[in-house]
């Protein structure tokens, strides 16, 4: 039951930090719609910055699981890989309960470097610059230092599109193609 109780916690605050920010959101919003007492979610989140990291940790796995399905779609080659998690994000940009990327909030949010919250957002946006600089590595890219760091701006771009415009129409509503042709030209 604890687990149960904790991930029910974590999703709804998840939900609610998504859509709204971080903070935004107070923990007795958290207690209402999660449906738990106050006991309940102190017992496993000590405090706020602490629900907010559980949550950002949980994002961090699945960010790298859905990023890995994308690459795994072409596990003989690195370049079909990258543009298939293109494919993946334009999808997930157009989607409408796409908010954005939790990470980026985080980092705006939480400017502070020591900060928890931007603390787990900066170490998720390094291992990005990392994976990605591997990826373009085993593609054999020209430049595959700043082939990653393109693609990785390409990425953080278009979840601040999305933010900013809405699913509706935004400059990333193709970023697929576009970076299809970026790799493709690299």
């Amino acid at each position: 039951m604890a687990n149960s109780a904790r991930e029910k916690i974590i999703a709804t605050a998840g939900r609610l930090f998504f859509q709204h920010g971080y903070r935004a959101i107070g923990i007795d919003l958290v207690i209402a719609e999660a449906e738990v007492a106050k006991a309940t979610l102190y017992r496993h989140f000590p405090s706020k910055d602490d629900l907010i990291v559980a949550y950002l940790e949980e994002t961090n796995q699945q960010f790298w699981a859905w990023f890995e399905e994308g690459i795994n779609q072409h596990p003989d080659s690195a370049r079909d890989g990258l543009i298939a998690v293109f494919y993946r994000l334009q999808t997930m940009v157009t989607t409408p309960t796409c908010w954005g990327c939790p990470f980026l909030m985080a980092s705006v949010e939480f400017p502070e470097v020591g900060h928890p919250a931007h603390r787990v957002a900066l170490a998720n946006k390094r291992s990005v610059t990392a994976r990605l600089l591997e990826l373009c590595q085993q593609m054999g890219a020209a430049n595959p230092s700043r082939l990653a760091n393109q693609l990785h701006l390409m990425m953080d771009g278009a979840f601040a599109a999305v933010r900013m415009f809405g699913v509706a129409e935004h400059p990333a509503s193709d970023v697929g193609a576009q970076a299809e042709a970026l790799i493709r030209g690299a």
